[in-house]
């Protein structure tokens, strides 16, 4: 047995925990090594000391005063909370809320007429005004944005207006459905359903 492995054999047979044959080991050694055997006399005369003192009794305000003087515990923030058990979800919620941003700021920003169909020869611009004439038909859908539309003739597909205005004359055929988007959270949502529909093409 070596010094270190003797002294926390020293430590245990003091408390003592010692027994067998690690008790046989440890006299041995002491025996044999004059520093291990001083300190051992050291420690046993410290260990006497301690033992010899009155027990303390800690005071009743004692807890108190201990959790007085540390420091308040933080208050959890439960959307963290939600982020470190959910992290897809947070993914999900953050790029609908830069989609809805970026949508918002299109909505604001775009102030110029705009114009979307497939069959568009039909269609007569005049300023921010467009006009299909009767007696013309305007094969699929057509999305008219930020002016006035006036149907004279026919659409054979959906009519959408968004932030405009719509005139229908009396002699207007629309096969499909007509949409009016006047309000910034409608062009959202009629954007998000675009864009669906591109992913799914």
């Amino acid at each position: 047995m070596n010094c270190k492995e003797a002294l926390p054999l020293i430590h245990e047979y003091l408390d003592g925990d010692l027994q067998g044959s690690d008790s046989r080991l440890l006299k041995e050694h002491l025996i044999a090594c004059q520093a291990c055997h001083a300190l051992f006399k050291q420690l046993e005369k410290t260990d006497a000391l301690v033992r010899m003192l009155p027990p303390l009794r800690a005071s009743d305000t004692l807890t108190d005063q201990i959790m007085s003087g540390l420091p308040p515990m933080k208050q959890r923030n439960g959307w963290m909370d939600f982020i470190r058990r959910h992290p897809a979800g947070s993914v999900a919620v953050v790029f609908g809320a830069v989609m809805f941003g970026s949508f918002m700021s299109m909505w604001n920003d775009d102030t110029n007429l705009m114009v979307k169909g497939s069959n568009l020869q039909d269609v007569v611009i005049q300023g921010d005004t467009v006009i299909v004439p009767q007696g013309h038909t305007v094969q699929g859908d057509l999305v008219v944005q930020r002016g006035t539309l006036k149907v004279e003739g026919d659409v054979t597909g959906n009519l959408t207006v968004i932030d405009g205005t719509l005139n229908l004359a009396s002699t207007a055929h629309i096969s499909g459905q007509v949409t009016q988007v006047n309000e910034a959270i409608g062009w959202v949502w009629y954007k998000l359903g675009e864009f669906v529909g591109m992913l799914s093409n």
